[in-house]
Order: structure tokens, then sequence, then C-alpha cells
């Protein structure tokens, strides 16, 4: 069986990947592996972004690795909140105050 490290925490993105892959695939989440570390996003795209990811999980683990990056794009708002999705509203990754924020600025 060939184990696959999801360098992400999110369980219902984890719970889909299984489902798309057959029994040859074992798919860990972070937390699964042992991994407990905010890994930065330090880019200006999603795609550069899960390359570092997976990047830093495999320097860690040495174990193969695969990431994603996502981000909300309103194009009213010159593309933003894009990469800094998550922390739009500060970098304590609160949902309610990033809505809040893009809701202000979409009036």
């Amino acid at each position: 069986m060939n184990t696959l490290i999801f360098a992400t925490n999110n369980l219902n993105k984890v719970v889909e990947v299984r489902s798309l892959l057959n029994e040859n695939f074992k798919i860990l989440s972070l937390s699964e592996a042992g991994i407990d570390i905010d890994i930065p996003e330090p880019f200006d795209t999603l795609e550069k972004n899960a390359i570092e990811k997976a990047k830093v999980i495999y320097e860690l683990k040495g174990i193969s690795c695969f990431a994603e990056d996502t981000g909300l794009e309103v194009k009213s708002l010159n593309c933003e909140p894009g990469v800094k999705s998550a922390r739009y509203a500060g970098d304590e990754r609160f949902f309610e105050n990033n809505i809040n924020k893009l809701l202000g600025k979409l009036k």
C-alpha cells in the first residue's frame, strides 16, 4: 500500500480524496502523520503555496505528499482575498471576521 500525506488538517478534504482513490493508497492528514505546525504561505499564488506546503512536509517526514491551497477571488475586488482568504481579516483565521470584511468591501 502506498502512503501519502495530504498536507491539510481539513478532514472534509481528506475524506473526499480517500473516497476517490482505491485501496492501494493510504491517505494521512497532517495530524494523522503527527505533524502540528503552521506551514508558511509566503507566495502570491495558490499554486506556489501548495508546492511549498508539500515541500515542507516531505522534508519533515520523507514521505510522498501532496497539498492544495484554496482561496476566494472576487473579480470586483481585484481578486481579493485570494491567497490570503483564511487570514483576510487577521492572522487569527476567524471565518466570521473574514466574511464580514469581504461583505463590507463589496458594499
